[in-house]
């Protein structure tokens, strides 16, 4: 995504508020960055969470809680996270793009309907961020006290560059959906695409949701 976004009740916004993250993954420092990376961001290959997360609410996103609903233990899933992403990043030089000049994410080759596409990575956490434009809402408890959403303003994948389809589209050629991302059993939130294919050199777009372009109005 290119400067906005949000589905169902992710809430968004574009300060730093990393400062005191548990270690980033070896496997996030090791994968190469991809091209067009911008410098100010810092790329992950695996969910980062942040230590306020109470331990509890931990254990059931990481998959070793014993509370986690049936609903949510069986997100969607894919059998192999080591694979190559078919995704590119890529300048939007359209002037009738709305995000004209600014970044987008483009198949880099045939995705058939219904794929997950990529994971949406960045950093997992509970305190409210209204401002950020990369934050969706994970993970909500039962009495309400507890969200859970996934911010990749400062830190995250590829995923963080895909576009709403208002004005570039009729619909969205992909959705967000809630999804285990490891073998373990890590609740996360993947880009799948929807029931058509989506061509090599397509640009990937979403609907970031209602609530998400009423808040910003």
């Amino acid at each position: 995504m290119s400067g906005s976004r949000s589905t169902n009740s992710r809430s968004l916004r574009t300060d730093k508020h990393t400062n005191s993250l548990l270690p980033i993954p070896s496997s996030s420092r090791n994968r190469r960055v991809p091209s067009r990376w911008p410098r100010d961001v810092t790329f992950l290959a695996a969910l980062q969470y942040s230590p306020s997360i109470p331990h509890d609410v931990l254990a059931l996103l990481r998959g070793t809680g014993s509370t986690r609903s049936s609903a949510t233990a069986n997100a969607g899933s894919r059998a192999n996270v080591t694979s190559p992403t078919p995704v590119a990043i890529r300048l939007i030089d359209s002037p009738s793009h709305p995000a004209h000049g600014q970044m987008g994410l483009f198949a880099n080759k045939k995705i058939p309907p219904h794929t997950h596409i990529i994971d949406y990575l960045g950093e997992v956490h509970t305190d409210d961020r209204p401002k950020s434009n990369y934050d969706l809402s994970l993970y909500r408890s039962q009495d309400g006290l507890i969200n859970v959403g996934i911010d990749a303003s400062c830190m995250g994948n590829e995923a963080r560059f895909v576009n709403d389809y208002r004005g570039i589209k009729a619909k969205p050629n992909a959705m967000f959906k809630d999804s285990t991302i490891s073998s373990q059993g890590e609740l996360g939130m993947a880009v799948w695409s929807g029931c058509q294919a989506i061509s090599k050199g397509e640009e990937i777009l979403v609907s970031y949701g209602k609530s998400w372009w009423n808040a910003r109005h």
